[in-house]
């Protein structure tokens, strides 16, 4: 979607604004994504909008729904064909989707990285899971050093170094971008790359870097997620005495369609993939005329101060703490007519994003509220990434996306959730997007136009 060329949906781009803000503002020139698409991966803004504008869903339809990437090893070589295959043949399926959407956001941003253009930037990825670094673990712990040759053990630590650690996506990034800048991981659950778009944004207000790259990737392991479940319902059915605060109040599930604010959510779906934000300085973006999508314009993370370590607080004190911490005395609740919600399915957060909404807005509320993770899965680590890109897009198309499978919403909402599968017309310059991680943690970020203030 660059400019001058029409929007998936017959709209015409915005133009770069004319840079009379401030130089240090946080602006978003590139989006980029490796997320399920049904029989082939999704990799462009324009690919994601078309499924979520349409409240479209690509999980699997028969026994299991979960949203899987099927990226093919020439899919991988096209867009990455340069990397030597002695290290390549040692990545995990993290480390592919990592850099296949790291190539698709400097596409979209037309920064080109054989010409060094990202040398200098900082590259920030968000981890959750460690399911794809296991298989490497358990092999390094299980070889013996006085019988391998001296290739398989070789390769045994090029595959280790590369995948033991959480690291592993960042440092491949690193790699291939050559750059000198701040690269580091934060694992903060589904909030990692929420957290790591509000470092990118303070390490561009204070001059640390002109050029920030927010990678999302996670990988489930379907076996691991199933086992816990009989794990718990076993343990659930022995103690039916148990604290029902220690337990989630819906598990991952494969068996049903996940459906947030949908009165008959049963389930949370999950869904692997990786998703890119490319960040600049507003003055960094002017002098190479790049287009906008947008701007970051504050984020804030709390946590619900519980002692149990996975339990929440379904009041939304804290997420409205966190929402008032956004705002400042910038702007006001009024600004804010749309929020991307974070909803996995589950009641509990439902419960929380209402009784937040309802605090913050009053009564009264006719806010905008709506998830697409039913389009793709819960899909960890990359949230953060894919609320901020699809809250952009509907700003920049003046269209909110519908909540994915939600057709007859819950009684007791506080908010309009967008139900159906069309979009809702509205014109809007600031919009918040949610993300949330087990123990408790609360983030927002306020998000505006390239010419919001």
């Amino acid at each position: 979607m660059r400019q001058g060329v029409v929007s998936p949906r017959g709209h015409p781009s915005r133009p770069a604004p004319g840079g009379s803000r401030n130089a240090r503002d946080t602006v978003v020139t590139g989006l980029g994504f490796c997320l399920p698409g049904g029989a082939e991966p999704v990799f462009t803004a324009a690919q994601v909008w078309d499924i979520a504008s349409r409240g479209r869903t690509v999980l699997g339809r028969h026994d299991s729904h979960y949203g899987s990437v099927h990226l093919t090893a020439g899919q991988f070589e096209e867009r990455l064909p340069d990397i030597p295959e002695f290290f390549s043949r040692h990545y995990t399926n993290a480390h592919r989707y990592g850099l296949v959407s790291l190539v698709e956001a400097c596409a979209d941003a037309e920064l080109d990285l054989a010409a060094g253009d990202l040398c200098e930037a900082a590259l920030l990825v968000g981890r959750g899971s460690v399911d794809a670094n296991v298989d490497s673990y358990l092999t390094l712990l299980g070889i013996d050093p006085d019988s391998a040759t001296t290739l398989d053990a070789l390769e045994m630590f090029v595959a280790a170094e590369q995948a033991v650690s959480p690291s592993d996506v960042a440092v491949v990034q690193g790699a291939l971008t050559r750059t000198i800048g701040p690269c580091f991981t934060v694992s903060c659950g589904c909030s990692s790359t929420a957290v790591q778009i509000g470092n990118a944004r303070r390490l561009i207000a204070t001059g640390e870097t002109d050029l920030a790259v927010v990678t999302g990737v996670d990988v489930f392991n379907v076996g691991l997620i199933e086992k816990g479940q009989r794990l718990l319902r076993g343990a659930q059915h022995a103690h039916e005495g148990m604290d029902a605060a220690a337990m989630p109040d819906l598990l991952p599930s494969f068996d049903s369609l996940m459906r947030p604010y949908d009165r008959r959510a049963d389930c949370i779906n999950h869904g692997e993939g990786s998703a890119t934000v490319i960040l600049e300085s507003r003055e960094h973006a002017a002098r190479r005329g790049a287009h906008l999508y947008g701007q970051v314009l504050a984020a804030a993370m709390t946590r619900d101060g519980l002692a149990n370590p996975l339990a929440a607080d379904h009041t939304g004190a804290q997420l409205a703490r966190a929402v008032r911490l956004c705002l400042g005395d910038r702007w006001r609740i009024e600004q804010v007519p749309y929020i991307n919600g974070a909803s996995d399915g589950g009641a509990a957060v439902t419960a929380m994003e209402a009784n937040a909404v309802r605090e913050l807005y009053g009564p009264d509320s006719t806010v905008l509220l709506s998830s697409q993770e039913g389009c793709f899965g819960h899909h960890g680590a990359a949230s953060g990434c894919v609320g901020l890109a699809l809250t952009l897009m509907m700003m920049e198309f003046g269209e909110v996306c519908p909540t994915a499978n939600c057709e007859q919403p819950a009684d007791g909402l506080s908010f309009d959730p967008v139900p159906g599968t069309r979009t809702r017309p509205l014109d809007f310059d600031h919009a918040l997007s949610f993300n949330y991680q087990i123990g408790g943690v609360k983030h927002a970020m306020l998000l505006g136009g390239p010419d919001a203030i």
